[in-house]
């Protein structure tokens, strides 16, 4: 996994936007948020939606999904992180997934 793989969703929505040389005001006019709320969302201290996540997609041309699993695994990442067992529990999650699927 490369370092830009595991950037959070707010240090990799701040990176797309100042790369666009855009202000924090004008990005969050476009989601229809507070600036100061994409402020927070890009210290990693405010949760998004899907509908940000959806303006967000179509303002930098990014895959809706990409922006998902990236702000899905945050959050999967600091729920677990403070657990003593956290890679064992990610473990069999993954196999419950694919059980689960496969059960479908």
């Amino acid at each position: 996994m490369s370092k830009i793989d595991i950037i959070t969703f707010g240090e990799c929505i701040k990176r797309l936007r100042e790369s666009a040389n855009l202000p924090l005001r004008k990005v969050a006019a476009e989601l229809e948020i507070d600036t100061s709320t994409l402020s927070k969302i890009e210290k990693n201290e405010r949760n998004v939606n899907e509908q940000i996540i959806d303006g967000i997609s179509r303002m930098f041309h990014i895959k809706k999904s990409d922006l998902k699993v990236r702000y899905l695994s945050d959050k999967i990442t600091y729920q677990l992180l403070e657990e003593d067992d956290g890679i064992k529990i990610l473990k069999i999650a993954e196999e419950k997934i694919k059980y689960y699927k496969q059960l479908k």
